[in-house]
């Protein structure tokens, strides 16, 4: 059971509508390893929620791509 993730950098360069700092790329890849053995709807629901609560009020900065494959 591997799990590969493609993602673009659009989730990791958002802007908190909190403290207007960006998620990051090392939170998010430990995100990603949080989530990994929920199914993949589950998951996406989780990626949904995380960025919509980060973003907050904040304008979407960049386009936001996840893409999982179970090979």
């Amino acid at each position: 059971n591997t799990s590969l993730y493609l993602f673009t950098d659009g989730f990791a360069d958002q802007i908190s509508g909190n403290d207007f700092k960006k998620y990051g790329i090392i939170r998010f890849q430990k995100f990603i390893l949080e989530q990994h053995q929920l199914n993949f709807s589950d998951q996406l629901a989780k990626i949904a929620e995380e960025f919509k609560e980060w973003k907050g009020a904040c304008k979407q900065v960049d386009d936001v791509l996840v893409v999982g494959l179970k090979i």
